[in-house]
């Protein structure tokens, strides 16, 4: 572990609050992730808007989230639910609450390489009563995309990444197995407890940074509650390219942004 930092909410209007817990733009530090946004929100915050060149992770925590796309129509997203988006070559889409809910939400932005940025867009909806589960003594580990110990998700990655849900009860442990050249983060949901051989502690709304292990084929960290925890563990390998960002369109270069703001002005992001 390498440092610990306490993610603070800002209120944006009386129907959003919002959380930074990854800031956008420490894109080499964070690679391959580009941000992570802890929302509290009701209907009517985000409108209609378009994504290119990233996929979206969006877990939600609590409240009903319903989804609209001009792909692939609408769906809902339950507490504990996850929908990993690949937007690749262009997405319109809509994240609402449903009718009198109020949503709270983790959504994860992770690049994509060169040349995955203008592949088909998919979407996964991972439903947390499906997902596969490892099980300890005293902890249940929920695995959204790659693996955890012997327990493997399907959950298909353009980059791969490691996205558990960690609960522990009071004094349990748990050991969590990543290749040495991811680069990850935990965030705890609910709870306190220590991580890492150093035991590094922390609390709910603090975000407990990984790092990577550098040259080591195999690395892990181990996770130990203090009182009953909730946490959720984001590692992936790194991109290691150039990042140019406008607004939720992410390239390699402004030329390749400047393509990306005319076709989605000429209705490229159709299909």
């Amino acid at each position: 572990m390498s440092r610990v930092w306490t993610v603070e909410p800002q209120r944006e209007s009386s129907i959003h609050t919002v959380a930074m817990v990854l800031e956008p733009g420490r894109f080499e530090e964070y690679d391959p992730f580009l941000m992570l946004a802890e929302d509290w929100f009701q209907q009517g915050t985000f409108d209609v808007h378009p994504h290119r060149g990233i996929e979206t992770v969006t877990f939600v925590i609590d409240g009903i989230l319903e989804h609209y796309d001009n792909n692939s129509g609408k769906d809902q997203l339950l507490p504990g639910d996850v929908q990993w988006m690949t937007a690749g070559r262009g997405v319109i889409h809509k994240e609402d609450p449903a009718e009198g809910e109020t949503v709270h939400s983790l959504q994860l932005w992770i690049n994509l390489p060169g040349d995955k940025k203008m592949t088909a867009p998919r979407y996964q909806n991972l439903r947390s009563k499906d997902m596969p589960m490892r099980r300890e003594a005293g902890a249940v580990v929920r695995v959204f995309s790659g693996s955890s110990a012997e327990i493997v998700s399907s959950t298909l990655n353009h980059v791969p990444v490691t996205m558990v849900e960690m609960i522990l009860e009071p004094g349990a442990t748990v050991t969590q197995d990543l290749p040495g050249s991811y680069n990850g983060f935990l965030y705890v949901l609910e709870g306190s407890g220590t991580f890492g051989a150093n035991a590094m502690e922390g609390k709910k709304n603090q975000v407990v940074w990984l790092g990577s292990a550098d040259d080591a084929k195999e690395s892990e960290v181990t996770i130990r509650a203090n009182e009953k925890l909730r946490v959720l563990l984001y590692a992936g390998e790194p991109v290691k390219e150039r990042v140019v960002q406008y607004g939720p369109f992410v390239m390699n270069t402004e030329e390749e942004i400047r393509q990306a703001i005319d076709d989605y002005r000429n209705g490229k992001f159709s299909s």
